[in-house]
């Protein structure tokens, strides 16, 4: 398994190692003692998220509040995605900035995003994500900003036109969460992190 960080500190993209003989193919899809050395901490799965999606589907982007926030890690099981990681922690280095990684039945990547850290998942090909949360979902605590917003300018792949629940569609904008005091801190993300060590 290898696994690499983002360009947004606090999210990683996860290689399996894929084995192949006449009978298929065999992957690890989550190593909790692997990835604890990048994150610092072993992830404790409390939730897991099955989403099935038609081609065009965006969802988020979502965020909860910290703590305890909800760390996510991501992969597809059928279909293809763009994962979005979008930095929306108030003093942030990265403040407003995304990156992306591809989601199929190929190569099988995941993507682990830590607390405070916006994501969205549009899904290019029919098909079928997993979560797995560090939390359970909590509805008070959980908040979006719209995936569409001109600031942020998430890329997505040609011929991508976006399906926005109207939750999604009517969230705020980056700069109206910020303004209204909505967003998570930086400061607030890294101490609550180095907690969990």
């Amino acid at each position: 398994m290898e696994i690499r960080p983002l360009d947004i500190q606090g999210a990683w993209e996860v290689t399996p190692k894929v084995f192949s003989d006449s009978r298929g193919r065999f992957a690890e899809g989550f190593r909790a003692d692997h990835l604890a050395k990048y994150i610092g901490h072993e992830m404790q799965v409390r939730q897991t998220n099955i989403s099935v999606s038609t081609a065009g589907a965006l969802r988020g982007i979502h965020y909860s509040d910290v703590p305890p926030s909800q760390a996510k890690y991501v992969t597809a099981v059928s279909g293809v995605f763009v994962d979005f990681v979008v930095d929306i922690r108030v003093g942030s280095p990265t403040f407003g900035r995304w990156d992306s990684v591809l989601l199929d039945t190929v190569d099988r990547l995941a993507v682990y995003l830590s607390e405070g850290l916006g994501h969205a998942l549009a899904c290019v090909e029919d098909g079928t994500a997993v979560y797995l949360c560090s939390e359970v979902f909590a509805p008070s605590r959980e908040h979006g900003l719209t995936p569409v917003d001109e600031q942020v300018a998430l890329s997505f792949p040609d011929g991508f036109t976006p399906l926005l629940s109207d939750k999604d569609a009517a969230a705020p904008t980056l700069a109206a969460a910020a303004a209204h005091g909505l967003l998570p801190r930086y400061d607030d993300c890294v101490a609550y992190r180095r907690s969990l060590a």
